[in-house]
């Protein structure tokens, strides 16, 4: 069974940083693409980034600058580092697979940006 299973979410003031951490299990994620949605209550899941297998990043716009995602397939590991967060960047994030036989999901994290 695959699983996803996030960390490094908190509370953070505006202009902070967090490192938001994946760790899948029972698959080899070096072959997929790697991304990080977010959501906030009563909104639509949005995609925030993406890393190929190939290690090509993607961005939304709204990032601007600001994240930095990166992959340590060995570990089984994808990561968001989050700089100059603002209280829009409040949200649910999960890093999601989009295998072949359907989307894999992590149960969230919750990163609050608030002073």
């Amino acid at each position: 069974q695959v699983r996803l299973v996030e960390s490094g979410g908190g509370l953070v003031q505006p202009g902070g940083s967090l490192r938001l951490s994946c760790v899948a299990s029972g698959i080899d994620v070096s072959p997929y693409a790697l991304n990080w949605y977010r959501q906030t209550p009563g909104n639509k899941r949005e995609l925030v980034a993406s890393i190929g297998g190939d290690e090509s990043n993607y961005y939304e716009d709204f990032v601007g600058g600001r994240f930095i995602l990166s992959r340590a397939n060995a570990k089984k590991m994808v990561s968001l580092h989050m700089n100059s967060l603002k209280e829009e960047d409040t949200a649910t994030y999960s890093c999601h697979i989009p295998m072949d036989s359907g989307p894999v999901w992590g149960q969230g994290t919750q990163v609050t940006v608030s002073s």
